[in-house]
């Protein structure tokens, strides 16, 4: 396994605790040039690269209005454009093997939106088309991608890895999205979810023979899927009549 890692220290940790088998490479996933690179070492040392997990990902609390520019391209940096240029460095070779499988780590918040985290999930939104997408373009090469909506698991995201928007708008403060400032400070430590368990499901997925183009992690994602998909069928039963209304007569 080659690891991407922020920190020279975490790539050495890595490749001591999994010796001969593991490869950590300090990866800068906004930089082309580093990613080229990173790619590149993992060639070098394994010949192939049967699976990428797109899992690089930041998250800014805040209300969409109190969202800087800076603040959104940051998010879209990290969540999306670093992920895709990591498929454009490996999809030479996974064409050139006519094999591969690409999985893209998105969140329920990518599948429905959630108020106060509306950039972080518009970003995962898009992860998300993007991995339907690959999963109709790849597959003529034997490359298959699976979209991971996943839920809440205990890890640092609700911790240290979040950021807040600098600006704060007082008009806010008592609707869902200045709510949710106040939930998700308070949920760090109090995640249903375990991440190893999570990784077992993710090695099940990766291992079976026909991978589906979405999968729900937890119960919390998956119950999340099914309102939203009832919610969507209900309003486009209840206006039917006036989508066919536009036919030319």
């Amino acid at each position: 396994v080659a690891g991407t890692f922020r920190k020279p220290e975490q790539a050495a940790d890595f490749e001591k605790t999994y010796p001969g088998k593991a490869l950590g490479i300090v990866m800068d996933i906004n930089s082309n040039a580093a990613i080229q690179t990173g790619v590149d070492k993992v060639i070098a040392k394994f010949g192939r690269i049967d699976v990428l997990a797109n899992n690089a990902g930041v998250g800014t609390v805040g209300a969409i209005e109190e969202t800087s520019d800076d603040e959104a391209r940051k998010v879209f940096d990290v969540n999306f454009f670093g992920g895709l240029s990591l498929i454009r460095a490996v999809l030479p070779l996974m064409r050139k093997q006519r094999s591969g499988r690409i999985l893209q780590f998105s969140a329920i918040g990518g599948f429905i939106g959630v108020p106060g985290l509306g950039v972080y999930t518009a970003a995962k939104a898009a992860t998300d088309i993007l991995g339907e997408t690959l999963a109709k373009e790849l597959q003529p090469f034997n490359i298959y991608t699976t979209v991971l909506t996943i839920g809440v698991f205990h890890t640092e995201f609700a911790g240290g890895s979040l950021n807040y928007t600098d600006a704060i708008i007082d008009d806010y403060a008592s609707t869902p999205a200045g709510q949710f400032r106040n939930f998700i400070g308070n949920l760090q430590g109090k995640q249903p979810n375990d991440p190893a368990k999570g990784a077992d499901a993710i090695l099940a997925l990766i291992e079976t023979d026909n991978p589906p183009v979405h999968a729900a992690l937890v119960g919390d994602a998956m119950g999340g899927m099914r309102s939203k998909m009832a919610e969507v069928e209900k309003e486009l039963v209840a206006w039917e009549a006036n989508a066919l209304s536009t036919a030319k007569a």
